[in-house]
């Protein structure tokens, strides 16, 4: 009788234990709210930002007709250099500054891809100030959800760092270009923590 008792006690443990293990996988699992988005990417195919879960995405909104295009070839720099260490750059067309994008999506990639090689991840234009503004850069500016990174959009190729868990862990200004030691650095740093 005692053995029966102390096996029916050890295999409750290892029940509990094992619910114990799968509540906590649960949980890692899910989603960053920041990547709790669904979008359209350039050829109008539906994605889920949360496929880059556990990776380290960089936030840009970009324009074809701006001062500032030529970071496209930085951010596909970036893209080449990093990727397979996990980080995932991924560009959202915006209009909102100077109808520095009036191209369609398909103009757009036509674009990217003659003039730049972009290989990363773009997105089909979205609105990111203003009226009609998406629901992802309302995340990104709002003061209830980024209250350490929140504020409007300043221009094109505004870029937002977010970490392998899902926080948003840096903000960088159109101008600071992708390149920039204070980009890679950041970005280094984030891929580091596994």
């Amino acid at each position: 009788m005692k053995t029966l008792a102390t096996f029916l006690t050890a295999s409750l443990m290892v029940f509990v234990a094992a619910a114990w293990v799968h509540a906590e996988k649960k949980e890692d699992a899910k989603v960053a709210p920041v990547l709790n988005f669904k979008m359209n990417r350039l050829d109008g195919t539906p994605a889920d930002l949360s496929a880059y879960q556990g990776k380290v995405v960089l936030i840009v909104n970009t324009a074809s007709q701006c001062g500032l295009t030529p970071q496209y070839e930085a951010l596909e720099d970036l893209h080449e250099k990093f990727a397979d260490k996990g980080l995932a750059v991924i560009g959202f067309p915006a209009n909102e500054f100077g109808a520095q994008e009036p191209g369609s999506n398909e103009e757009i990639a036509s674009f990217c891809a003659k003039n730049y090689g972009v290989k990363f991840d773009m997105f089909s234009k979205v609105v990111v100030k203003g009226k009609g503004q998406c629901d992802l850069y309302k995340f990104l500016t709002s003061k209830d959800t980024d209250p350490k990174f929140a504020g409007e959009i300043t221009w094109n190729f505004e870029k937002f760092l977010v970490s392998r868990k899902g926080e948003i862990v840096a903000r960088f200004a159109p101008r600071i270009k992708p390149d920039d030691e204070k980009v890679i650095q950041a970005i280094e740093a984030e891929l580091a923590k596994k």
